[in-house]
């Protein structure tokens, strides 16, 4: 197979809603040039993208799946994303290695929720972006409308290369505004008839022309210059400040097609392979410090891994992007995360389940490669020299999380190790074994995220499993200072059991000072693994309780502490003042102050007004202006309180603190309420004393 340069390799991810077209356009750019001899379709459930039996099921893409074409002497690697925020983790990871955005606008409905929340990813990397109006072959096609909600979101960079002719059933042509040309199809696509613009169109097409010169001209001062001189400019001048422009995220091109009837891909194939950046031309990686990697093929092999799947009958299939220098197959490289040295035995070219094995893949391209043993995810490989990794990819906490047991016990452990393996898959699923709770819990970007790990334990690995609401980890601390004093005293026979202690405690607030009135002998400040303090005091004077039995002491207050005395949960942030006590020369023991100390602490936590607290999360939910009311109204059932309002985009950021019992369900909650407009982030912020009223109805273990 013929190897590439990094100036003629083009690198794009296609973007957008459900149902835009991603995946037809992906197939029919495969059949343009020549690679496939008959285009499937997503319905008929051939096509080289969708090929698994779960997107054949649904319909839809579920995974990012990686597709190359060649057109021209330029080969173009095509990243086929999913369309539901669900999915984002397909999403993120394609972007980043992508040097071109492609996204499809379906033609009925112009900027949908999918493109909306997909955005966000797109502009926070500033990556060279292409808006293809599809679909414009159908009935309720409206191509002006779709034109204007791209230029109401974002703005006066939206740049139309070209406007369809006999938009609707019949749409057979377009008017492109860079060519100056009429392209006309026949019936069944293909390549178009090149013509002359038609009179009929002249005067909107020159108008439009002569908009898209003044914007090439923008982003060069001396194409400015050249267009102040001539009054216009070259086609190639035009090229180059087009290019100019998408690179600053300053011109976002775009281009008419119908993706089902092979119309107008062929021309955003050339404009990719003439204007879109190249490898070389795209904005380089990082290291993790921040320093630029150069894109130069005779600098040191490095691979950035954005990808991983597990195969059932294949084992692990790695994806990665050349960074920098030359890839050869029996090369040996470092992991620069963990030290270890992988082989590459064998390199390939994806396209969907086929792998084209290859020799070499140079600086820019794209490839996977099979059972590395020690490499994941956001791992970088490269020589042992290598000063740092590639900055990693971030990823979304999960938004939903769930307890998932094994209908048969017997299925318990190969559940939790498919488990493990979907999380090296999609690093936005979140696997781990709760102690306090006792439940097993995984989490993820919601309901239909959810279904297809279901779909994946049940159809792939025949494990019948069930998803529970998971239980709230909540806390108990006090909010007085209380004393008592506990006698522990066994006789039976022989020595006994003999042990006698004084306890003060009072709640623990960071930064506080040491208490008042004790004479105090030793401290200890203890960080319990749940959060929050312990800090213990030895306050004994005279030899009322020797210093060896302290740890003994310590152990029954800690005891008590993993096993809350109101509700059995954790308690945390409380102050223990051992004061006095008394000991037998005979019968005092380890065991016996281990005694004395649980039920002397349990006797002071119960006096001393204990309060039960429950875990509250920072929330941030973006929502478009006119939905804020139905959001926030639904917020305040949810106990949460609104904490402020910004701006982000185009979306209201409303950020509001809400107890984690309260957002069981929300994703599915929100997507009904804003018809899916909306997405939300959440993180842990503190623990805040339960209300009365909430108490009763508390769910505690």
């Amino acid at each position: 197979m013929k190897v590439f340069d990094n100036k003629h390799i083009k690198n794009i991810v296609l973007l957008g809603s459900q149902k835009s077209g991603k995946t037809t356009l992906a197939e029919t750019m495969l059949f343009e040039a020549g690679l496939i001899n008959r285009r499937g379709s997503v319905e008929n459930h051939n096509t080289v993208s969708d090929y698994h039996a779960l997107e054949h099921e649904r319909e839809g893409s579920v995974y990012t799946t990686l597709l190359h074409t060649e057109w021209r002497n330029y080969k173009i690697n095509i990243l086929d994303t999913p369309g539901l925020d669900d999915f984002v983790g397909e999403v993120i990871s394609s972007v980043r290695v992508a040097d071109t955005c492609v996204y499809l606008i379906n033609a009925q409905y112009g900027v949908e929720v999918g493109t909306e929340l997909i955005w966000n990813h797109v502009d926070e990397l500033q990556k060279p972006t292409i808006f293809v109006i599809n679909q414009l072959d159908h009935p309720k096609s409206n191509y002006d409308f779709a034109l204007e909600s791209l230029k109401e979101h974002y703005g006066s960079a939206v740049t139309p290369m070209q406007f369809p002719v006999n938009e609707g059933p019949g749409f057979n042509g377009i008017i492109d505004l860079l060519k100056m040309r009429y392209y006309k199809f026949g019936e069944s696509g293909g390549k178009p008839e090149k013509l002359e613009i038609p009179e009929l169109f002249r005067e909107k097409a020159e108008k439009m022309h002569n908009e898209l010169v003044e914007k090439a001209a923008e982003n060069d001062e001396g194409l400015m210059e050249l267009y102040f001189e001539k009054g216009t400019l070259s086609e190639d001048e035009m090229r180059k400040g087009l290019r100019l422009g998408m690179l600053n995220h300053d011109v976002f091109p775009v281009f008419c097609i119908s993706a089902k009837n092979d119309m107008g891909s062929g021309r955003l194939m050339g404009f990719i392979d003439n204007v879109a950046p190249s490898a070389i031309d795209a904005m380089p990686e990082h290291d993790a410090s921040g320093n630029v990697i150069p894109l130069k093929e005779d600098a040191p092999t490095e691979l950035f891994v954005f990808k991983t799947r597990i195969e059932q009958n294949l084992g692990q299939l790695t994806f990665f992007k050349v960074v920098s220098g030359t890839l050869k197959e029996g090369m040996e490289l470092v992991n620069q995360q963990n030290g270890q040295t992988e082989r590459i035995n064998q390199l390939f070219i994806i396209d969907g389940h086929n792998r084209n094995q290859v020799d070499t893949l140079g600086t820019g391209d794209i490839g996977a490669t099979l059972k590395l043993k020690n490499t994941a995810t956001n791992d970088t490989l490269g020589s042992e020299d290598l000063k740092s990794p590639v900055a990693p990819m971030e990823f979304p906490a999960p938004r939903l999380t769930v307890a998932i047991t094994a209908a048969n016990r017997s299925d318990e452990e190969k559940m939790t190790e498919v488990l493990h393996r979907l999380v090296a898959e999609d690093p936005t699923i979140d696997v781990h074994y709760s102690n306090e709770l006792r439940q097993m819990l995984v989490g993820c970007q919601g309901e239909l995220h959810l279904s297809v790990i279901k779909w994946i334990l049940e159809n792939m690995y025949d494990l019948n499993i069930d998803f529970e609401t998971p239980r709230v980890s909540y806390r108990e601390s006090i909010t007085i200072p209380a004393e008592s004093v506990y006698r522990h005293k066994k006789q039976s026979g022989g020595a006994g059991q003999f042990a006698e202690v004084h306890m003060k405690i009072m709640p623990y607030t960071e930064g506080m000072d040491d208490p008042q009135g004790f004479n105090i002998r030793d401290k200890q400040v203890i960080d319990l693994e749940w959060g929050g303090k312990l800090v213990y005091y030895n306050c004994i004077v005279g030899g009322a309780i020797d210093n060896r039995f302290h740890p003994s002491i310590l152990k029954g207050i800690m005891e008590v502490l993993a096993n809350g005395p109101v509700t059995g949960s954790y308690v945390r942030d409380v102050c223990v003042m051992v004061h006095d006590g008394k000991m037998h020369p005979v019968d005092s023991n380890d065991i016996a102050f281990k005694i004395a100390g649980t039920y002397a602490f349990k006797e002071a936590f119960m006096n001393a007004k204990p309060v039960v607290m429950e875990p509250i999360n920072e929330l941030e939910v973006y929502v478009p202006e006119e939905l804020m009311g139905d959001v926030m109204t639904d917020l305040q059932t949810r106990r949460s309180i609104i904490t402020g309002v910004d701006m982000k985009g185009n979306y209201q950021v409303i950020k509001a603190k809400t107890p984690v019992a309260e957002l069981d369900k929300y994703t599915t909650a929100l997507r009904s309420i804003t018809q899916g407009r909306s997405s939300f982030k959440t993180k842990f912020a503190e623990y805040a004393p339960v209300s009365s009223e909430n108490i009763a109805a508390m769910a505690v273990h």
